[in-house]
């Protein structure tokens, strides 16, 4: 028989089809699978309608099977089939989706869930594929048809014998090259790999002869190879389960299983969205951030399904970066996707699903904060650094969603703290929040300022991240609050009186405090009296918009442009180095110059900004000694 081209206009489409659309290869069984899925699917809805096939739910199967020595692989159905005509419209045209057709035509279109849009998918097989041959037998009918191509030089439509209805393709799978290993989907362990990726959820048997070892009848330790038909998926999806059919341990498994993750969820999230968009969703919290989570080579993203059939293994779009750590799924049969089934387009539906994840994982961990404190906090340990970057990117953008999720350790509760807690807490005279800065909370506790500021009885928050003190800056104030770094020059701790006082010492004293800050050589801007020190001789205090620790930051990052803070150098009018340098003034400016280096190393030490000449401070020590 002559063979007949293809109605689309050009050949030129097909071979797009074969090369152009689909990126991964592996994706054809997909494809086949879930036409197979669709005809049963059909022939189902038929029998509800007319009670035509004489078979019950439990009869409809999909069947796989591999001739290595013939190299072919077989995909086979017992669904409604297709005539000889139908062969001819279905195959025969380009982007023709007897699947849609039918959908279109049901009166309630959600009786079925087709997964066919758009009638390419079947061409995918010639990426792997020599030839196909299909071989059909409509239920009902004794005639039986087969459709044959080798790709873009056409196709044959011949009549056939078949002995039982429903459909088989039969793919002539290509010769390995040096590039490509075809040899692969012959593989029985490729094709459970395939079908578990990708197809483990449609809701048919995926039946196919496989090989165990098996104890032979009559012997106590004699195994034999026994081939038997196994079933490669799972059929029913977690997800669409009931909450309340599903323990604990069946959701972990899953998780661990899906996510190759050690360690159980520390929060699972279950929920079903029904309305102007419906879909499932199954999120899990990790315990643990992934080893390479805070790395540009993670990437995020939930697994898509469409009615349990896999299309994205990571849809970023799906996932806020500050909720990235999230894993799990979603569900939906209203999404558009493209034509290759590997990508969504972007619409309003897409966005919306992402809008409502993103509310319904904010909520699920205000609930983990409220109701127990202790798995918060283990994940805020893994990922608290997340929420702070998500805070400080976008120039603040997101701070609403995330403010009150946002945990910093309290200098007098002894333990990690919220905004919220912080400020209930707030003496009624008090018009900030204190925080400081530092690498650890031992070290900020030894601040001259968190010394000063505690000892005034407010409580003071450690901020021991380098984004923390960023993103308090881009949150501006809290509850009608602003932040103040205690190791600002403006801290504000004094009374007017004692301001006073400071004011008219510094004044004073100007020519000795401007001869100091000659002698370290612009280090630092100002050199002054303080009467907020207790205890100690000295500390360095910012000026300005970047403060010290921003400052070591920034310098620590790639092409740093050597952003510097304006530093002052605060001395305790209360101690007895302040009378000595009063003392060296005028009488010993040597002397009174090596004190003053003395003096800025020390509050370089204190503050953890690094000395630029360590060697120089330890002679002027052992010279003044």
């Amino acid at each position: 028989m002559a063979k007949k081209q293809f109605k689309a206009q050009s050949k030129k489409l097909l071979d797009m089809m074969i090369h152009s659309i689909y990126t991964n290869k592996d994706i054809f069984l997909r494809e086949l699978i879930s036409n197979a899925s669709d005809a049963l699917d059909k022939l189902y809805y038929h029998s509800l309608q007319q009670d035509v096939s004489g078979l019950t739910r439990d009869d409809y199967k999909i069947e796989i099977a591999v001739d290595k020595d013939a190299r072919t692989q077989t995909v086979s159905d017992n669904g409604c089939g297709m005539s000889a005509k139908e062969l001819e419209d279905n195959l025969g045209t380009i982007a023709k989706s007897g699947s849609l057709d039918f959908k279109d035509g049901m009166e309630n279109k959600s009786e079925v869930e087709i997964i066919g849009q758009f009638g390419v998918g079947f061409y995918s097989a010639f990426m792997v594929a020599d030839r196909v041959t299909v071989v059909s037998r409509v239920h009902g009918s004794d005639e039986a048809n087969k459709w044959e191509s080798t790709g873009v030089d056409g196709y044959t439509v011949t009549p056939c014998e078949k002995e039982t209805a429903g459909t088989t393709i039969t793919l002539q799978i290509k010769a390995d090259t040096d590039d490509e290993k075809y040899g692969q989907y012959l593989d029985t362990y490729k094709i459970r790999e395939i079908v578990s990726k990708y197809s483990d959820y449609i809701r048919y048997p995926i039946m196919m002869d496989t090989e165990t070892q098996k104890l032979k009848e009559g012997t106590e330790n004699e195994y034999e190879t026994v081939t038997e038909p196994t079933q490669l998926n799972s059929m029913v999806p977690l997800w669409r389960k009931n909450k309340n059919e599903i323990t604990k341990e069946e959701y972990d498994t899953f998780y661990q299983s899906k996510f190759y993750d050690y360690e159980a969820p520390l929060h699972t999230i279950h929920s079903k969205t029904e309305g102007q968009i419906s879909y499932d969703a199954l999120l899990y919290i990790p315990a643990h951030a992934a080893y390479d989570y805070y790395t540009k080579e993670f990437e995020k993203g939930l697994q898509l399904y469409t009615n349990g059939v896999l299309i994205m293994d990571k849809c970023a779009d799906l996932l806020p970066d500050y909720f990235s750590f999230v894993k799990g799924l979603v569900d939906s049969a209203d999404l558009t996707l493209n034509i290759s089934r590997e990508t969504l387009q972007q619409d309003h539906l897409l966005k919306l699903i992402a809008k409502n994840l993103e509310k319904k994982i904010k909520s699920e961990l205000e609930k983990l904060l409220q109701n127990d404190r202790e798995a918060y906090e283990q994940f805020f340990k893994a990922f608290g650094l997340q929420l702070k970057f998500g805070v400080y990117n976008g120039f603040g953008i997101h701070k609403d969603t995330l403010q009150d999720l946002l945990l910093f350790y309290s200098s007098s509760e002894k333990k990690p703290v919220t905004l919220k807690e912080y400020v209930s807490r707030m003496r009624e005279d008090q018009k900030t929040i204190y925080y400081a800065c530092g690498e650890t909370t031992d070290k900020i506790d030894l601040l001259p300022q968190a010394d000063a500021v505690k000892s005034k009885g407010f409580e003071v928050l450690y901020c021991t991240d380098d984004v923390d003190e960023f993103a308090l800056r881009m949150l501006r104030e809290y509850d009608g609050k602003s932040f103040t770094n205690i190791c600002a020059s403006d801290l504000d701790l004094e009374t007017e009186d004692e301001k006073k006082a400071v004011e008219d010492e510094n004044a004073a004293a100007r020519d000795l405090l401007d001869k100091m800050k000659g002698y370290l050589g612009g280090a630092v801007d100002t050199v002054r009296f303080t009467g907020k020190l207790k205890t100690y001789p000295v500390c360095l205090t910012s000026e300005g918009a970047l403060s010290l620790e921003m400052e070591k930051v920034l310098d620590r990052l790639p092409n740093s442009s050597g952003a510097k803070a304006q530093l002052a150098l605060e001395i305790n009018r209360d101690h007895p180095i302040a009378q000595k340098l009063r003392d060296l003034s005028g009488t010993d400016d040597e002397k009174l110059e090596k004190y003053t280096k003395i003096l800025y190393a020390q509050g370089c030490l204190i503050s953890g900004k690094p000395l630029e000449n360590p060697v120089q401070l330890s002679e002027l020590i052992c010279e003044l000694m």
